[in-house]
């Protein structure tokens, strides 16, 4: 696992030769047909709201590029904002977006260029991801990446075992007022962060997979891997998650239950103090547009899954009363 001395900004592997810092769009098409999409998983918002900004020029958030054509329903019967919500969204996709509705993961791949995994529900997200590999198709895997850390690995070990692009996790990672807070001309080396957002907790989901995943992101984009020790505190309302680098860095979770629903962070500097706040989809959009078009990750498999120590982590810390852990090994061999 791959620890940096004082975190600059952004994860070096990756991220630098792509330059998403100062935000060039997607690469340039050329002028060729766009790439297929499919989409896997019809529970979840941002299959709408993603589908609208590839598929529409006159959206706000378009990002061309990219071209959703085909969708598996998917759903989880046993979660009630999963099942209930399969039906209306795959309609208005097939009615508004012309998108074709197919019956499995497997006819899907025959269909596409590259695959959107986006089922709210993060446990089958690893089955899902299975076919789409043996396909050989790159793909993008919504939050959380995975239902648990051990699903996390196997996915990326798969992945990496037959050479298929992919990566994931929360749109707030490329959210504006985060790019340009962890911007190392403003706020120089990252000393520490402080990143906050809703935890709402479902009970399939170890506590911060189902909705903390969105301020750990965060947390991550500021810090960078390398966290060693993790503890938690956690009331009915509340959860606040200490991280302790293996360069004596701290960053800091806050997760909420209750009061204002909102997101972003306070990073700590060498130049400034800088604040970010708030949800956009468009940053998400275009290092998706532009993964599909460069087969390039704009973060590390290792980083996304530390991510998922990171939260599991810290249920373990809950468990034993707010006790320090360590974080679990991240092994792809």
């Amino acid at each position: 696992m791959r620890t940096d001395t004082m975190r600059t900004a952004l994860p070096l592997a990756g991220l630098g030769l792509l330059g998403v810092l100062t935000g060039p769009g997607p690469a340039d098409d050329g002028g060729t047909d766009p790439i297929r999409l499919g989409l896997v998983g019809l529970d979840t918002s941002h299959v709408i709201a993603f589908t609208s900004a590839f598929n529409d020029p006159a959206s706000a958030d378009h990002v061309p590029g990219v071209r959703v054509v085909a969708a598996y329903k998917g759903g989880s019967p046993d979660i009630e904002s999963s099942w209930s919500r399969v039906e209306g969204y795959a309609a208005e996709l097939h009615d508004k977006w012309g998108v074709e509705l197919v019956d499995s993961i497997e006819e899907l791949c025959t269909k596409v260029d590259g695959v959107l995994i986006e089922s709210v529900d993060g446990r089958p997200h690893l089955a899902q991801a299975r076919p789409v590999i043996e396909a050989g198709l790159p793909f993008f895997v919504d939050k959380p990446v995975a239902g648990t850390f051990a699903d996390g690995v196997e996915l990326a070990r798969l992945a990496k075992q037959k050479g298929v692009p992919w990566f994931g996790g929360s749109s707030l990672r490329w959210f504006e007022s985060v790019r340009k807070a962890i911007d190392p001309e403003t706020v120089g080396q990252v000393l520490g962060c402080d990143a906050y957002s809703p935890c709402a907790i479902e009970p399939h989901h170890p506590d911060l997979f189902w909705y903390g995943t969105h301020g750990v992101s965060i947390l991550y984009a500021a810090m960078g891997p390398g966290c060693k020790t993790v503890t938690r505190t956690a009331t009915a309302d509340t959860d606040t998650v200490v991280g302790v680098w293996a360069d004596g860095r701290i960053g800091t979770f806050r997760g909420m239950r209750a009061g204002a629903h909102d997101f972003g962070a306070t990073v700590f500097g060498t130049k400034a103090v800088t604040t970010a706040r708030g949800v956009s989809y468009k940053g998400l959009l275009e290092q998706i547009v532009r993964f599909f078009q460069t087969k390039q990750p704009p973060v590390p498999a290792e980083e996304l899954l530390e991510e998922l120590a990171f939260m599991e982590a810290a249920d373990r810390s809950k468990a034993q009363g707010g006790a320090a852990v360590e974080m679990p090994e991240i092994r792809l061999d």
